[in-house]
């Protein structure tokens, strides 16, 4: 009966968290929801008496394939725009032939799911545990899918670094060049951390310098978006009203990167 209940509350979650991946516009969304299917994926290995195939999800899986999509995060950024101008040439006819190949992949493994013999876990694992049995398949019967499957990871990973990468229009700004453009400009010091001065040291809480003022600076943009839509401003109208004008400075520098990102695609076209 347990196991029946966790199957489907995890298949539930697994599925939803599946959706999540395809529909969020937000890579780190996407990312999170993929984390949150590997982990479901575990425990109901686990459910089912398979302890090995649990650690490697998370190990492997969870580990070290999400570590992989994050460092790709952090390095294209969480706040750059998408670019919708196509740089590859016939990318979406292989994507449908890709697709079309998946959604055979799909009918084949449900039809081999129904209409094939049904084997139980002491006749799987009949050849010495389910190590052992595993092993055995891994080296043998599907060796050859393995070696695959190992060198589309290592393929995906030279493809995530390659578009990662920039190309620099500029030479790269040394350690003297910023020194110098820092002094040089309106803000010698480093920005303010936030609830510096101030009573509480919230992340959305804008820093008390200390004169007094209010430095709107030292909160990040897109929290003070997120104060503003959900009515989380504090109650202190100088704090308050700081939030509210780095939410519309954050709103004007989106509107101006996006007629920037349309002006592009107009001369592009």
């Amino acid at each position: 009966m347990g196991e029946t209940i966790t199957f489907w509350v995890l298949a539930v979650v697994s599925v939803g968290a599946a959706l999540g991946v395809v529909f969020n516009r937000k890579a780190v969304y996407s990312a999170l929801m993929l984390g949150t299917v590997m982990l479901s994926l575990a425990v109901l290995y686990a459910v089912q008496d398979a302890p090995f195939l649990a650690a490697v999800q998370i190990i492997v899986y969870t580990g070290a394939i999400m570590m992989l999509f994050l460092f790709v995060l952090m390095l294209v950024g969480v706040d750059s725009s998408d670019s919708f101008v196509e740089t590859l040439k016939g990318q979406r006819f292989w994507a449908a032939i890709a697709a079309l190949g998946f959604v055979t992949l799909i009918v084949l493994a449900f039809g081999n799911a129904i209409f094939a013999d049904e084997v139980g876990l002491a006749q799987a694992t009949a050849q010495g545990g389910y190590i052992r049995s595993i092993a055995l398949l891994l080296f043998t019967k599907y060796v050859f899918a393995f070696e695959i499957t190992s060198a589309l990871l290592i393929t995906a990973a030279l493809g995530a670094m390659v578009l990662a990468h920039r190309e620099r229009l500029t030479e790269k700004a040394t350690q003297k060049d910023l020194s110098r453009a820092r002094f040089l400009g309106d803000r010698p010091s480093p920005l303010p951390g936030p609830g510096t001065y101030a009573r509480n040291n919230a992340i959305d809480m804008p820093a008390l310098l200390p004169d007094g003022s209010v430095a709107e600076s030292s909160v990040n943009r897109y929290i003070a978006r997120y104060d503003v839509e959900h009515g989380h401003l504090p109650e202190d109208p100088k704090l308050a009203a700081a939030i509210r004008h780095r939410a519309d400075d954050e709103g004007s520098e989106s509107g101006d990167a996006e007629s920037n990102a349309e002006e592009s695609n107009g001369v592009t076209k």
